[in-house]
């Protein structure tokens, strides 16, 4: 017995949306293998002189009734499949994640994805990351608060001065060179440091020196887990910053504008006091210090430089080898592979400041078609006070 075209599509309807999206994929291919076989049949039977109307007949009614099933099926299919699709993105909303961490990288990896496609950051995550830009006003390309913060204060490679020295971010900063006040306001324990700020002035201005870190991000970790593009991302861009911190400040051949940022440099003009050995130069330099930097005195050198000490120290015997840095030269040491020659000193005097204004970016490496992921950034790095550091080095023979 036939159905009515009307109640067979309203059963087909009914057995439809019982099923699972899996089982209507199964289902229209199914119709589908059966639909393509009976137009195949038909197509033979109408070119064939010795077929009787009655067969093209049942053909044409079994091709009508498989394609209506087909369609039902298939609408059924596409209308679960766009419902299934509006709840899961319903659920990936940011607003949805319960865990803060995990919703700081779903923001993270919308950032990094909208900035290489060039679309605007949606509000919501702009108000996970903390943006302290104005999309009005064209600053829709800032780095976010909390971008930045983790960049600054959670580093995956860490550049060993920031153990050590000071860092900010600010815009425009200006801080006295000496952090406390005496009644006595001629009063300045160091010589040394009382002719340096009458030289200088008794207050350290922050300059604005721009440099820019490339992230290549390849298509497979673009459209990866937002949990690896992020950690990709970060970790490149956190070495990029430790390096350009390094850089600048162990630099012996700085870049123009930049010499007031480097230890060694002539502009900075830091003391330099010798030994007959590197163990002996450190001695006597942290020995030259006056005791109010003496007091708070960090040692920023090679483990090269250290090593040598332990065998010159050592004399076969294996005791030292043992022993914490601090424990054989008397002070805590920070490793540092660019300082050329030991910088002993109160590194809270080394100051390491970044603009607010981090901006983010996308540019192409036309030799390789890769895309990058572009930082562009202004550091300056000042020493506050010259007097509360001296350089190590090993007296030349005459």
């Amino acid at each position: 017995m036939k159905y009515p075209l009307k109640t067979l599509k309203l059963d087909l309807q009914f057995f439809a949306s019982g099923s699972t999206l899996f089982e209507l994929k199964q289902n229209m291919a199914t119709i589908g293998q059966q639909l393509q076989k009976v137009e195949n049949e038909l197509a033979q039977k109408a070119i064939d002189t010795t077929a009787t109307m009655d067969e093209i007949k049942a053909l044409q009614t079994s091709k009508s009734d498989l394609q209506m099933r087909f369609n039902v099926i298939k609408e059924q299919h596409d209308q679960m499949e766009a419902e299934q699709k509006a709840k899961f993105e319903a659920n990936q909303s940011i607003k949805t994640i319960e865990d803060p961490k995990q919703r700081v990288i779903e923001a993270k990896a919308e950032l990094v994805r909208s900035t290489m496609i060039g679309k605007p950051l949606s509000n919501e995550v702009l108000q996970v990351l903390g943006d302290n830009a104005n999309p009005a006003t064209g600053g829709e390309k800032l780095l976010p608060k909390t971008v930045t913060d983790t960049l600054l204060h959670e580093p995956f490679v860490k550049n060993p001065l920031r153990n050590i020295s000071t860092f900010t971010q600010e815009t425009n900063l200006e801080i006295p060179k000496i952090s406390f006040q005496l009644d006595d306001d001629s009063f300045i324990g160091d010589t040394e440091t009382a002719k340096e700020i009458k030289a200088t002035g008794d207050t350290v201005t922050f300059g604005r020196h721009k440099f820019k870190v490339f992230v290549p991000i390849s298509e497979t970790v673009l459209n990866g887990t937002n949990t690896n593009l992020v950690a990709t991302v970060d970790r490149a861009l956190e070495s990029g910053l430790a390096a350009k911190e390094k850089k600048v400040a162990f630099a012996t051949s700085p870049k123009t504008g930049e010499e007031h940022m480097s230890f060694y440099s002539t502009q900075s003009a830091i003391k330099k006091v010798q030994g007959e050995n590197m163990y002996k130069a450190i001695k006597n330099a942290i020995a030259d210090l006056h005791e109010d930097f003496r007091d708070n005195a960090r040692i920023a050198m090679r483990y090269t430089d250290y090593a040598n000490i332990i065998e010159f120290l050592a004399n076969g015997s294996a005791t030292l080898y043992n022993a914490q840095p601090e424990q054989v030269l008397g002070y805590p040491v920070e490793f540092v592979d660019a300082a050329i020659n030991p910088v002993v000193g109160d590194f809270q005097y080394s100051h390491f400041n970044y603009d607010l204004a981090m901006l983010r970016d996308r540019d192409k490496d036309v030799k390789t078609g890769v895309e990058l992921f572009v930082l562009t950034a202004w550091i300056d790095h000042q020493i506050k006070l010259k007097s509360a550091f001296r350089i190590a080095e090993v007296a030349t023979t005459p």
